[in-house]
C-alpha cells in the first residue's frame, strides 16, 4: 500500500470477490519499473488520486474467479492484463488517439497475492498466455507495449542507424525492437553495467558518456559512432532527463527524427535550436503510455519468443523485498526485479 512518498506498507487486506465483468487472478509475478520507483519517490497524480492506494502495475496469473457475463476466461486460464483502458468514446478515442483518452482508467495493486481486473480492462485489455510464456516474463507487458507504441511512431526502417540515449530496461528494449525492422543500435549511457547489457541486447556500438560534461560534447560523442560522423535517422530519449532530451536531438542527422520518450518531472524544460530545426528539418515527436493495439503487439511478441522478457529481469525476489528492489534500482543496482508473493 502506497501512502505517499517514500512510505509504502506491506499489509494484509481483505480479499475482494469479482464483481460483473471482472475477473480475479492469482498473480505468479509482479514486475518493477521506472514509474514505481518515480511514484515511490514523488507520488503520481494519475496513478494515485486517493491515498492509501494499492501498488504496482506489471502482474500476470492465472485467473481464480470470473464475474458474471465474462465468457472471454475461464477459471485457470493463465492471463497478463495492461494496467489502463481508454474510454472509446472521448475525442481522443475517437480520432483514433487513444494514448491521449480524456478518461484513461487505471489498475494498480500488482504487488500482492490476488488483484481483481476492473470490466473495462477485461473486456479490452486482458489477454491469455501460452503455458510456453513464464509469469515472469509475462509480467513486464506494460512498459514493452509503450515501447512498441514509440516504435510504431519512430519510422524505423530496414538499414537506418538508430541512438538510443539510455541503456535501462526500456532502452533495451528499444535496442532489440530496433532490430527486429533491420535497424543498427548505438547505445549511450553514463554506466558501464548497462552499455554492457546493451551490447548484450544486441547493440553494434555503445558510447560511455560518463566524464563528458556538456550537452553537446556528449551529442558530439556519439554523433562520431555513425556512419560517416552523420548523425542518426532515428535518436530515442529512454530515461527522463531534459538534458537528455536535448542531447536526443543534437543526435540526429538532417532531417532525423528524435522520439522522446522518457518522462521528466513536471516543470521541466527543453531548449531546442530553432535555426537547426528549420534548415536541418529535425522531427520531434513526444511519445506516451500504450493503446490495447500495441499491447496485443507485445503480448504476441512475448508470446512467440520474438522478445524474451527475462532478458530484462535482474534477480526474482519475495515480495516483501518490494522497497529494497527499489532503493537498488535508484541506485542502480540492476535494472527490473520480479516479485513473486
Amino acid at each position: 500500500m502506497f501512502y505517499g512518498p517514500g512510505d509504502l506498507r506491506l499489509e494484509d487486506i481483505e480479499p475482494q470477490s469479482a464483481g460483473p465483468g471482472e475477473v480475479r487472478v492469482e498473480i505468479h509475478a509482479a514486475a518493477t519499473c521506472g514509474t514505481d520507483l518515480k511514484s515511490y519517490r514523488r507520488g503520481h497524480p494519475t496513478l494515485f488520486p486517493v491515498l492509501p492506494a494499492r501498488f504496482g502495475h506489471e502482474f500476470a496469473g492465472n485467473v481464480i474467479e470470473i464475474g458474471e457475463g465474462v465468457t472471454k476466461f475461464a477459471v485457470g486460464d493463465r492471463v497478463v492484463a495492461a494496467n489502463t483502458c481508454p474510454c472509446g468514446s472521448c475525442w481522443a478515442c475517437t480520432i483514433g488517439e487513444e494514448t491521449l483518452c480524456e478518461n484513461l482508467s487505471y489498475l494498480n495493486g500488482g504487488f500482492a497475492e490476488e488483484i481483481v481486473i476492473p470490466a473495462n480492462i477485461v473486456a479490452r485489455n486482458t489477454y491469455k498466455i501460452p503455458e510456453s510464456l513464464p509469469f515472469e516474463a509475462a509480467a513486464p507487458l506494460e512498459p514493452l507495449s509503450t515501447v512498441v507504441h514509440g516504435m510504431a511512431m519512430s519510422g524505423i526502417k530496414l538499414g537506418d542507424t538508430v541512438v538510443v540515449n539510455g541503456a535501462g530496461p526500456i532502452g533495451q528494449m528499444y535496442i532489440r525492437l530496433a532490430q527486429l525492422r533491420g535497424a543498427s543500435v548505438i547505445s549511450a549511457d553514463m554506466s558501464p553495467g548497462r552499455l554492457a547489457q546493451a551490447a548484450a541486447a544486441g547493440a553494434v556500438e555503445t558510447v560511455d558518456l560518463a566524464g563528458i560534461d556538456s550537452i553537446e560534447e556528449k551529442a558530439a560523442a556519439i554523433r562520431a559512432v555513425t556512419p560517416y560522423g552523420r548523425g542518426a535517422d532515428v535518436a530515442i530519449e529512454a530515461v527522463g532527463l531534459p538534458e537528455v532530451w536535448e542531447q536526443t536531438w543534437r543526435c540526429l542527422r538532417p532531417g532525423g527524427t528524435a522520439v522522446m520518450f522518457g518522462g521528466p518531472k513536471a516543470g521541466s524544460m527543453m531548449t531546442v535550436d530553432a535555426v537547426a530545426m528549420h534548415y536541418k528539418e529535425y522531427k520531434i515527436l513526444g511519445v506516451y503510455h500504450h493503446a490495447p493495439r500495441y499491447v496485443q503487439i507485445a503480448v504476441h511478441l512475448l508470446s512467440t519468443g520474438k522478445f524474451d522478457g527475462m532478458t530484462l529481469c535482474s534477480e526474482v525476489r519475495p515480495l516483501e523485498a518490494l522497497v529494497a528492489s527499489l532503493e537498488d534500482m535508484s541506485n542502480g543496482i540492476g535494472s527490473k526485479y520480479i516479485l513473486k508473493p
